[in-house]
């Protein structure tokens, strides 16, 4: 029995256990039902939702914008943790959603139409909200994703919307939070959203009066919701009301149609921001900044120059960073290392002082200096023109006469050449006529009325530096008259009438006598002249298609004596050039003996130069002179001026010069005879010329030297043996071996028939320039 009792309640209990496991069963079973219903629901919701799409595409695309800006604003409303990264959340995702619909959009409408998502856009202040949550960087992270929407938003939509002033102003805004703090891990964001506005700006110059905020209304023009935090932005009720808009239209149309009524009171904070990222440690991003920078002054509107110049600090990071770059130099340096370090261009001075062969000390910062003074010549030479000269002038104020002139002006002799050697590269790099300009004003001064013996010390730098091209130290004299090569060669009219024009106007180097007190002029042609005009060479290289324009610089000094022959013709060009080429006599002349040294060699370098100089000087409106002779003042005592003075004294000093002395002397002034003015032609280059007494030409110079060597000659034996030795040592052909007596004498003489090869080869080259024009 209790078997039997036993075993009826262990059959009870599996009856149990299996009706538990049928109910179990029939659960899961209509569990996964209710799922496979669901599924096929959402499957046929889906699909359902793509045949709307096709129906209606315009408007799902809206209602997708909307939904995914619902979704960024539903995140401050149930998210508490507020310390959680941005990217931790699907904020990134819907922001780029966004994009991605407004570009699509507007490939799918015809061009400049505004379709309703970007209306939503900007009827409810997208920007202005996501400018108060970048601001407050929440959640953490925030801000560079605000700053990248800006940027793709800005880059990617075709159709103009910094107009709109629920753009520009949540742009401004956007533009005073950058370069707030240096090395901020948002930089390369900040660079990129300044930079695609400058870019904005630069397509439609006038929308930069947006961007010139009134001090007096930057309170005003705060977003209410920028005191109670990024939730009430967030939460505020997108009614899409404009706010005082209307006065702010108003305002920013006035700034327009009359910029300079409040200019003195304006913010460029685009500027500003700029500027700082200027001082960021990364290289990358400061090349960016100065980029931006010269967009911005390029800008053609009067009042953003103005705004630049007198509201920002731009001139002071140009000048302040070139100071201290400059200060950062070796106070001596090699000068032929100055002047053959490779050209860097702003931005480009990525340097590896390990992997130079040609490295020397003060490499690094004196590449650094070259660089940036690189940017500023490019900054301004792109700058509008108020700007340019308002920046121009702080670089004369702070630098060139802050830093150069003690450097200049000072006695260490090693200090000297560095300084003068740095300058004669900064000659050489100034492309900027503004920049230019103000550094001629600062080595030459603005006076332009005749020089006296009296006068010549007037600007302190000028008569420094025209005193050291006769310096102790020869170093230093050749380097000076470097620079003044270098300088004369500049596109500045003020530079040739300050060293020289301005002395020779009133032409009171002639004489003026009655003509039956003049000496008579010696026409007769020497016995060794050369037929110039049967020379193959000249017409082959001075084709019709190389020719320069004709003009009348060339004519001869009007005459003043109704006897004087061919009056209003040319001096025969064979006289001129046979007189120079005359001048040193047979025993002191040594290129006949070396091949490829004639006068010839002279000629092709002369008319290329001439005609390089005439492109410069072409707009300086030379044509109408010479001065007509009845209209000069002849009266006045004649000075040739400090310049010339000093060049025309070493001039005379050739015989007893160091070799690279007469050759930098006699560069100079073959320079100034290249020249296409009438009045340096008459008295560089016409040995004709009836002198005033006590005034001396360059020819008259030439030949008291001449006459000076035809006495040495007679005391030197074995003079033209020695000479011809001398020029083949010079040219590499012969080795160096025993010293030779009055070697200084016999260099100075190789240069000095060198010299009026030279000379000769620019006369006629200037006399067949306007010959072959001529009607």
């Amino acid at each position: 029995m209790p078997g039997s009792l036993y075993e009826s309640s262990n059959l009870d209990r599996g009856g149990n256990n299996r009706k538990k496991k049928i109910e179990e069963f029939s659960r899961s079973s209509r569990e996964k039902i209710v799922q496979s219903k669901n599924k096929m629901f959402s499957k046929f919701t889906s699909i359902l939702q793509h045949a709307v799409e096709a129906l209606a595409p315009s408007l799902p695309l809206q209602e997708d914008f909307v939904y995914h800006w619902k979704a960024i604003t539903h995140y401050y409303i149930e998210t508490s943790d507020d310390k959680a990264p941005v990217t931790d959340t699907n904020i990134p995702s819907h922001l780029e959603q966004m994009l991605e619909i407004l570009s699509q959009e507007e490939l799918e409408r015809e061009s400049g139409e505004t379709g309703p998502c970007m209306e939503y856009l900007l009827h409810h202040k997208i920007l202005e909200t996501l400018y108060t949550l970048g601001k407050a960087d929440c959640p953490p992270g925030m801000k560079q994703q605000v700053l990248t929407f800006y940027t793709k938003l800005l880059a990617h939509i075709r159709q103009p919307l910094l107009p709109h002033i629920n753009v520009h102003r949540p742009v401004q805004k956007l533009i005073r939070l950058c370069g707030d703090v240096l090395a901020a891990p948002t930089e390369n964001e900040e660079i990129q959203f300044l930079c695609i506005v400058c870019a904005k700006l630069k397509q439609d110059p006038y929308l930069v009066n947006f961007f010139l905020e009134n001090k007096a209304k930057k309170n005003e023009n705060k977003s209410p919701a920028g005191a109670d935090g990024p939730k009430a932005a967030a939460l505020a009720p997108d009614t899409g009301q404009e706010r005082a808009e209307g006065s702010e239209a108003a305002q920013a149309a006035a700034s327009i149609s009359s910029p300079s009524n409040s200019n003195n009171n304006n913010n460029y904070n685009l500027v500003t921001s700029l500027l700082n990222l200027t001082k960021s440690p990364d290289g990358r991003i400061v090349v960016k900044a100065c980029e931006g920078l010269m967009l911005l002054v390029s800008l053609p509107e009067p009042a953003a120059a103005k705004c630049l110049t007198e509201n920002t600090e731009l001139c002071e990071l140009l000048t302040d960073r070139l100071v201290t770059l400059y200060n950062a130099l070796p106070p001596s340096m090699d000068p032929l290392d100055i002047e053959t370090v490779e050209s860097i261009n702003w931005g480009l001075d990525v340097y590896n002082g390990k992997e130079d062969a040609a490295m020397f000390a003060g490499k690094r910062p004196l590449i650094s200096f070259l660089s940036w003074l690189d940017y500023c010549d490019q900054l301004i030479k792109e700058a509008q023109k108020s700007a340019a000269s308002v920046m121009a002038k702080a670089v004369r104020e702070r630098f060139f006469v802050g830093v150069m002139e003690p450097q200049l002006m000072q006695t260490s002799e090693m200090g000297i050449l560095t300084s003068t050697a740095l300058l004669n590269r900064i000659i050489r790099q100034v492309t900027s006529e503004a920049l230019l300009q103000e550094m001629v004003r600062f080595l030459l001064g603005d006076e332009s009325e005749a020089e006296t013996p009296s006068t010549i010390a007037q600007n302190p730098v000028r008569h420094r530096l025209i005193e050291h091209c006769d310096h102790l130290s020869d170093e230093i004299s050749i380097m000076t008259l470097r620079l003044f090569e270098q300088l004369i060669q500049k596109p500045n009219q003020h530079i040739l009438h300050s060293l020289v024009l301005r002395n020779l106007e009133e032409r009171n180097y002639l004489e003026n006598k009655p003509p039956e007190e003049r000496e008579p002029i010696e026409n007769g042609q020497p016995h060794d002249a050369v037929d110039l005009e049967e020379d193959p060479l000249f017409g082959d290289d001075l084709s019709p298609d190389s020719r320069l324009p004709s003009s009348d610089w060339l004519s001869p000094s009007p005459s003043h004596s109704p006897d004087h022959s061919k009056s209003e013709g040319k001096t025969e060009v064979h006289k001129i050039v046979n007189s120079f080429l005359c001048l040193v006599p047979d025993e002191a002349k040594s290129s006949y003996f070396v091949e490829g040294s004639g006068y010839d060699t002279y000629l092709r370098d002369a008319h290329r130069q001439f005609r390089d100089y005439c492109g410069i000087c072409l707009r300086w409106d030379w044509r109408g002179s010479p001065k007509a002779f009845e209209k000069c003042n002849l009266e006045l005592p004649f000075f040739e001026g400090h310049f010339l003075k000093v060049l025309f004294d070493r001039m005379g000093r050739i015989l007893d010069q160091p070799y690279d002395v007469n050759l930098q002397v006699t560069a100079v002034l073959s320079k100034l005879s290249l020249l296409p003015h009438p009045h340096l032609h008459e008295y560089l280059l016409d040995p004709y010329v009836n002198l005033a007494p006590g005034c001396r030409s360059l020819f008259s110079v030439v030949v008291r030297v001449v006459g000076d060597l035809m006495l040495r000659i007679q005391r030197i034996p074995d003079f033209t043996p020695k000479l011809l030795l001398v020029r083949k040592r010079l040219l590499g052909l012969e080795p160096e071996g025993i010293t030779i007596d009055h070697v200084t004498l016999l260099e100075g003489v190789i240069v000095l028939e060198e010299f009026c090869k030279e000379l000769a080869a620019i006369a006629f080259v200037k006399y067949h320039a306007t010959a072959s024009t001529s009607p």
